[in-house]
């Protein structure tokens, strides 16, 4: 019998679930959020503290926050524990925010915890707007929303990532028991700073009195706001390159072969289904963490646990293979430093001749900066829109692309499925060609949706 976290199709739970978020788009929306605390704070005093239901493992940082969560997870998973997990953004349906057990949480459930909550998030927005201040955000409420679900689950542990920041990201009402920050860089410098210690500092901000810290290798400055944060909480701080390492990695089908020097234990030929050096470097972070979690990084991991959990990870969206004759690859890739690890990987792990990139951003993004990274594979660009009203119009991106790698190299379909019919036809005339779609979660998740419609892999 489904518990109501998985289960069959029912058109009327998904029609609830729907609800859900037509009520969520109706508050302010992600790009713009609050810089506050108590608004969430309040929603889950009135709820009974469901954010204290289970320990947390927070996490922050530019770049790999969804797939080292995943790997978390996983791994975690391996052990028996149940799992909460909340990530952003998502690729086709919100309910791929709140994971349960690595999965999706079923439409009845999010609905059901939707209804109970709804009046308490009602008494916060009138008390909010008594006090002269805006009601509760898109993301506030989807944070509140994701512990309410979990503490109904219930999960032993929280996999939490931070929607943008961290200090007054509204996920920092929780006190991780281990903050985990992947790599930093530049981006979101409106909200966030224009440097790379200033974004640092902000997203230090989850590091609470007295827990474990758990960090990637980061360029010196931002690694010295870490370190000034651990030392005034308290925390023990742990550093890729001195506290743990990648040993070793392989290429091999489907991913790569990773050999990890942990906190507590070394781990060779574990077979991670991700490809990259940024993801063995993930999978390095994601086992620090969990050593961290579970045995204060004295305990070295079960062997088998730790095997099961990352053969079993998987992180949609990204390096991620949605049809083939020819092969169309995706990939978010919405930043520079993560189109330069994109492209890394590309030459490290596949083998085309030549390549496409079907490329759409948001308007906050260095569109520039993400476009020379991905043109260092030589590829052509089919500039389009993400279905999004953050997004640029594909018109202002093709001049900035073509300003950025040439207008010889750019095309324009202000459509995606035209793009992908336009990538599909030029890749289908020589087999050592494909079509690459980055630059956007939401470019990413509405090509998935249509490569799925359409049967591309099949």
């Amino acid at each position: 019998m489904s518990d109501g976290y998985e289960g069959d199709f029912d058109e009327e739970a998904r029609d609830a679930a729907d609800a859900v978020y037509a009520a969520l788009l109706e508050r302010v929306g992600e790009a713009a959020p609050e810089r506050r605390l108590g608004a969430t704070r309040r929603a889950v005093e009135l709820l009974g503290d469901p954010h204290r239901a289970a320990p947390v493992i927070h996490l922050t940082g530019t770049n790999g926050k969804t797939s080292t969560s995943r790997m978390i997870a996983s791994v975690l998973g391996a052990y028996g524990l149940r799992t909460g997990m909340l990530t952003s953004p998502h690729l086709e349906r919100f309910t791929e925010r709140i994971l349960i057990d690595g999965e999706p949480i079923a439409d009845e459930a999010i609905a059901r915890n939707w209804s109970e909550i709804e009046p308490y998030l009602a008494i916060v927005d009138a008390e909010l707007e008594g006090s002269g201040e805006p009601p509760l955000t898109f993301f506030e409420t989807m944070t509140v929303l994701a512990f309410a679900c979990f503490a109904d689950a219930p999960v032993d542990v929280v996999v939490l990532e931070v929607g943008m920041g961290g200090e007054w990201d509204s996920t920092n009402v929780a006190d991780g028991q281990v903050a985990v920050i992947t790599p930093i860089d530049l981006d979101h410098q409106s909200k966030l700073g224009s440097t790379v210690a200033e974004i640092a500092r902000t997203k230090a901000g989850i590091i609470k009195p007295a827990s474990s810290v758990v960090t990637a290798a980061q360029q010196p400055e931002a690694l010295a706001e870490l370190r000034r944060a651990a030392e005034l909480t308290e925390s023990s701080l742990a550093v890729e390159g001195e506290g743990f390492a990648v040993l070793e990695r392989r290429p091999a089908v489907g991913g790569q072969l990773v050999s990890v020097r942990g906190l507590a234990g070394e781990y060779h030929d574990l077979v991670l289904p991700l490809f990259g050096a940024h993801q063995a470097q993930n999978a390095a972070v994601a086992i620090a963490a969990v050593e961290a979690f579970l045995g204060g990084g004295s305990t070295a991991l079960s062997e088998d646990a730790l095997r099961d959990g990352l053969a079993a990870a998987s992180s949609p969206g990204r390096l991620q293979r949605i049809g083939q004759q020819p092969t169309i690859l995706v990939d978010a890739a919405h930043n520079p430093h993560g189109a330069r690890a994109l492209v890394a990987a590309l030459g490290e792990s596949f083998d085309f001749d030549e390549l496409v990139v079907v490329f759409g951003v948001l308007g906050d993004k260095d569109a520039a900066g993400i476009a020379r990274e991905l043109a260092a594979t030589g590829a052509g660009f089919i500039v389009t829109r993400p279905d999004s009203d953050r997004a640029q119009p594909a018109e202002t991106l093709a001049a900035v692309v073509a300003g950025a790698v040439g207008p010889e190299r750019v095309q324009l379909a202000e459509r995606l499925d035209d793009a992908l019919e336009l990538a599909r036809e030029w890749a289908g005339e020589d087999e050592r060609r494909a079509v690459l779609v980055a630059g956007s979660i939401v470019l990413v998740g509405e090509a998935m949706a249509i490569a799925d419609d359409r049967g591309w892999l099949a």
